[in-house]
């Protein structure tokens, strides 16, 4: 698989590139934001490893483009910041992982695996559906109605659970374990943010809305019932 990252700072970004070479994969290496930006945007990355502090052009823009660009490889955020609004405004933006610097190099090799993963689906189960929403596991798309709808890799793992388990109340912990791998934090509104903006992509633009909040438990999709 090919990685790209992009990392000013010269010794980190080496090491980084060592590293997951000898664990057996390509690695791209830019120094910038212009550069990586232009490297990412180019070629058919299968993850993209993303400082946010970078020359000429910082990480939450290059995601930003990347992502209104339609381009839907997942991104893993290396930041030196762990606040939690930096979090929220990643997963705006459509990022996939953080991981705050300094790092140990098995967690950001670990981490990477997970979100690789996660693009493998069994061959015995190809797609979902619910009403005239689809789901087509082996390609990653979701569409509403015959309309392709565009969702980063993190979206479409939430939504992905949401179907499978149509009907059923999920709590937010249950959530975060499953599509984040990380235990909720109740004072982080970084679920909260993700199905408003799943919301906003699957619902919106639809008379029949799907996705449901049922306060004070969690969210589920499902059919509306009568007259509701």
């Amino acid at each position: 698989m090919k990685l790209l990252i992009v990392e000013d700072e010269i010794k980190t970004g080496e090491y980084i590139k060592q590293g997951l070479g000898e664990a057996g994969f390509i690695v791209d290496l830019a120094h910038n934001g212009l550069d990586g930006h232009h490297l990412a945007m180019l070629e058919p990355y299968d993850l993209i490893i993303l400082d946010v502090m970078l020359p000429d052009m910082n990480g939450w823009q290059i995601l930003k483009s990347l992502r209104e660009a339609e381009k839907e490889m997942p991104v893993l955020f290396l930041t030196a910041s762990d606040s939690i609004d930096d979090r929220v405004k990643g997963l705006e933006l459509g990022a996939d992982d953080y991981l705050v610097k300094p790092f140990a190099f098995a967690e950001l090799l670990a981490r990477i695996r997970t979100l690789l993963r996660r693009g493998v689906t069994p061959a015995t189960e190809l797609s979902l559906s619910i009403a005239d929403l689809a789901l087509d596991l082996a390609r990653h798309r979701a569409s509403r109605g015959g309309r392709r709808i565009h969702l980063t890799t993190k979206e479409f793992a939430l939504l992905e659970l949401l179907v499978r388990r149509q009907g059923e109340v999920l709590p937010r912990s249950l959530i975060a374990s499953q599509v984040w791998d990380m235990n909720f934090d109740s004072d982080t509104n970084v679920i909260d943010v993700a199905i408003r903006r799943l919301r906003a992509k699957i619902d919106d633009n639809f008379d029949l809305k799907l996705i449901q909040t049922v306060r004070g438990m969690g969210y589920m999709i499902d059919l509306p019932e009568s007259g509701s």
